[in-house]
This record gives C-alpha cells, structure tokens and sequence, in this order.
C-alpha cells in the first residue's frame, strides 16, 4: 500500500493554509470525497492524527504542525529540483508565488512583472493579495516565495530591501468641500460615506484596522473590486476614499476628482521585497528577485 505521494503533500499544506478541507479541495483541484479520504489514508499511513476536526473547520495537531514543516521543505525542493533540471533543456522553469498588499499587487507589481515574464517564457506567475502582516507571517512559516509588503511589518529572519514609496491618498469629488484642502487627518473624514473596496482586500482591511483605532467604523456606501472603479463612484459624489497616490494621479487623469494628502504617518509607507534566506528559494525565484531588485534601483 502506498504511503503518500505529492498530491497528498500539496493537499496537506492547502488544509493547513486554508482550515478547511472543502477550500483546500477546491485549491488542489480534488472532489471533497477524493480530498477527505487522502487525509484519511495519510493518517493511517503515518499512524498519527493530523487534523483535528472543529465545527467551523479544522485545526492541526501537534504532528500535523511537523508534518506540515516537512511537506513545505519536500515540496520547495521538489519545485527546485525540477528549476534546477529544466534549466538545461533550455531556460528556467517554474512557478513563483508572490504575497502582495494591496498598493504593490495593483500599481507598482504589473509594469515590473511584465518586463520579467517576456523574459523568461517558461516562468508562472501567481500574485495573492495579503494584509502586509499577514504575509511576514506567512513568509516565515514556508508560504509563498516572495513578499511585498510595508516595510514597518516586516520582523526578523526575513531578507528584504526597499522597492518602492507608497503613499495612501484621500480622494474626493471636485466639488466636495474637501477638495479645497491640501491635508486632512483621517479622524477628521472618518466618519463620512466611504467608497471601498471589495471584502478581502488587504488596503480595506487596514483602513478598517485605523478606523477602529479611532472607535469608529467605516460607513461603506459601495464596495468594488477595482480602484478605477472605486474612482468612477466617488467621481459620481458616491463618498471618498483612500486609495495609493499613483492609482489617484491615473484616475485624476479621466475623472473629475482631488488627491488630498492624509497627515498621518501610516499613510506615507516603504514597500520592501522580502524572502526567506535567498538559498531557501527556487531558481526562478531567485531571478525574480535579482530583477525587482535592479528595477528598484532604477
């Protein structure tokens, strides 16, 4: 009887990332039955118990936690074997995943990753958007190959260097009384209509976080899921909102709107790429880097 393959490993670590077997099904492409039974038999196969089964999910045990630190090693040196084979059959090969806020996933990533994949054909990329917290974390227990995240959030044992500025604007109607301010303070436009966006985002979530800070709660008026979007309402007199400086310079540039700058210092952010130790990566990681690396120097 076999013991366990790839499948199960990658299944494993999606449970883990997701805590819950129906997501992480979804993820590895897997019927829930097919995906429920693989746990099982790896269970039985290793002779422990690795999940512990809740009502809303589940939760790893003790060997399900070190199971999990061997699966995530497995499988990066699998994916670094097969970077490693592929590149003398003509190029490097692989599939990156990038861990990205906000600001970096919709302004500052696109024009860098373009310039990179016309070069190197046989590289995917994946780009998920996280709070900047959150991807320190992640980054730190295995999960994901790079991050860009504010370099405020980023804690020890990771490599990282500065890529970019990111400043936090208010945007608002050309004729809103706002619009003849050059600086506000966010407890001063807390408590006006919001445009946000949608629910997961990593910016909203964060703005959230500094609303609640101030015992307040953003009234959403609309939440949509692009920034251009975000500007088309509040163009319309929909509400405000806070979105990066260079999405507001594009918007302003076809909408009839203001860039207000916001005092606080949160607003004014460092981006930084961040990695495990640069030998933990695979090659087309590594490259990848090397390039986001020049263009920040650029």
């Amino acid at each position: 009887m076999r013991l366990f393959d790839l499948v199960d490993l990658n299944l494993f670590v999606a449970v883990a990332e997701t805590g819950n077997i129906t997501r992480a099904a979804s993820r590895a492409g897997l019927a829930l039955a097919s995906a429920s039974a693989r746990i099982r038999h790896l269970e039985e196969a290793l002779g422990v118990t690795l999940l512990e089964r809740q009502r809303l999910g589940v939760k790893l045990t003790p060997a399900g936690e070190k199971l999990l630190d061997h699966a995530r090693l497995v499988l990066h040196q699998v994916s670094e074997m097969r970077s490693e084979a592929a590149s003398y059959s003509g190029g490097v090969r692989g599939h990156i995943h990038i861990l990205s806020n906000t600001s970096a996933a919709s302004e500052h990533l696109p024009r860098s990753l373009a310039s990179f994949l016309a070069k190197h054909p046989a590289i995917s990329i994946d780009v998920e958007e996280r709070k900047s917290a959150d991807i320190a974390l992640a980054l730190a227990s295995g999960t994901g190959d790079i991050g860009i995240a504010v370099e405020s959030a980023m804690g020890e044992g990771l490599d990282h260097f500065r890529f970019c500025d990111d400043r936090l604007v208010l945007i608002c109607a050309r004729a809103d009384e706002l619009a003849r301010r050059r600086v506000v303070r966010f407890a001063e436009v807390a408590g006006r209509a919001f445009v946000g966006l949608s629910e997961g985002s990593a910016l909203q979530d964060h703005l959230a976080a500094h609303a609640a800070r101030l015992g307040r709660r953003l009234n959403l008026r609309a939440r949509i899921k692009t920034l251009d979007a975000v500007g088309r309402l509040v163009e319309a007199g929909v509400g405000v909102a806070i979105i990066p400086e260079t999405a507001a310079r594009r918007c302003a540039q076809t909408m009839k709107l203001k860039a207000v700058r916001i005092g606080d210092p949160w607003a004014h952010r460092h981006l930084v790429i961040a990695t495990r130790a640069r030998h933990a990566l695979p090659k087309a990681a590594r490259q990848l880097v090397d390039h986001l690396k020049a263009v920040a120097k650029a």
